[in-house]
């Protein structure tokens, strides 16, 4: 892996991973259950250490290690979570003792080889342009136009929303489209890029207080009326609070026209919502002008289907009891 390649895969792991163990859950219980007075913004070297040691270690040939003692591998951890000395072997002792998901795991390896088609939507890496640039400003003059747009959001057992699969169709109003803008909210952990996305390019940067942005360049630049289809994973953060209404809705805005939108949200069959409605908000804030109850299919999940959205902000909200 060539020097500069291999450091951009370890701070990007490396915020990952931190992530992962501050997001409030079982990775975050785990390491905190051995502190006497565990701050939750803060990770406890130790007790990751001593997590890590409880775990029976392997070599490469299948052979036993010695065991190591927590004191031993708090070096480890500090240079893991500081991204400067985060290897395969390590990060394989961290996905061991914290038991990552699949998903989690695989996002985590495919950021240490510094892979371009994912990447973490935090951290020092951000660059602020001011609250006061908008979104339009930031972007320049639009260059595409969005066919269709399909969201398929995930909320799992805990009552958190994880995932979103979108599905997105472009065309160019322009010649020489080789890319696109891509903004979310601050709640977005991981972006991965899939069909039609070649990879991330660019920093991530902040162009307003709870919006992240960033660059996805195409598999191919795009003549006018051309179009391509694009496919991407979000992964959220969200800290899990059940009383938090940030925590029971999904929102679309189209500041920007967007044709055919369709907005689909599956729920867990453990954790599925008393009632949930489609709502259509005024603007960013909380104010609800429209809404609509709606009934979970037998998959658990509702579904909506816009013919068009321009300067609208649409999309669901539930109540557990």
């Amino acid at each position: 892996m060539h020097d500069a390649t291999q450091l951009t895969g370890q701070r990007a792991a490396a915020e990952y991973l931190r992530q992962l163990l501050l997001k409030p859950g079982p990775y975050r219980d785990a390491w905190q259950r051995r502190v006497a007075n565990p701050r939750d913004d803060v990770i406890n070297q130790l007790a990751v250490a001593e997590l890590i040691a409880g775990q029976p270690r392997t070599a490469r040939d299948g052979r036993s290690e010695s065991h190591m003692e927590p004191y031993q591998l708090r070096e480890v951890v500090a240079g893991a979570l500081s991204g400067g000395l985060l290897s395969d072997d390590t990060l394989q002792m961290f996905i061991g003792a914290f038991s990552f998901t699949e998903d989690e795991a695989g996002r985590l390896r495919r950021l240490l080889a510094g892979s371009s088609r994912i990447r973490v939507m935090s951290g020092t890496s951000a660059m602020s342009l001011g609250a006061t640039l908008g979104v339009d400003a930031a972007f320049g003059q639009r260059r595409h136009h969005t066919v269709s747009l399909h969201d398929h959001v995930w909320v799992t057992a805990d009552g958190r929303i994880d995932c979103v699969r979108t599905l997105q169709v472009i065309e160019a109003s322009a010649g020489g489209v080789d890319h696109i803008p891509f903004a979310c909210d601050t709640n977005v952990l991981t972006l991965e890029v899939g069909q039609g996305c070649k990879e991330l390019v660019g920093e991530v940067r902040l162009i307003a207080p709870d919006m992240f942005a960033t660059d996805i360049m195409l598999t191919r630049a795009l003549d006018v009326g051309e179009t391509l289809t694009l496919e991407y994973w979000q992964s959220y953060r969200y800290p899990g609070d059940p009383c938090d209404p940030a925590e029971r809705e999904y929102r679309r805005g189209g500041m920007r026209q967007t044709d055919n939108l369709d907005l689909r949200i599956e729920f867990h069959p453990n954790k599925l919502p008393a009632r949930i409605w489609w709502a259509h908000w005024d603007g960013i804030d909380e104010t609800v002008i429209e809404r609509e109850p709606m009934t979970l299919d037998i998959q658990h999940s509702v579904h909506r289907y816009f013919r068009s959205l321009e300067k609208s902000v649409v999309g669901f909200y539930w109540e557990w009891e």
